[in-house]
């Protein structure tokens, strides 16, 4: 829960950093939302979350 919500947290600042810069535009930025948005109630969403979980464990292993 706390890697999701991170994530999720991250996306949201990386999106009006990219809004506010004019980087990405309004209607394009309501697009991807609403295709996340979808995207996480299709049969796809445990097949996203599992990439993207085993993403935050390689990133975790890295030592520095």
């Amino acid at each position: 829960m706390a890697i999701s919500l991170s994530v999720v947290l991250l996306l949201a600042i990386v999106l009006v950093v990219l809004i506010r810069g004019g980087s990405l535009k309004g209607g394009p930025a309501i697009v991807a939302i609403l295709f996340g948005f979808f995207l996480a109630s299709t049969d796809m969403a445990p097949s996203v979350n599992r990439f993207m979980d085993s993403i935050a464990e390689t990133i975790n292993q890295i030592s520095f």
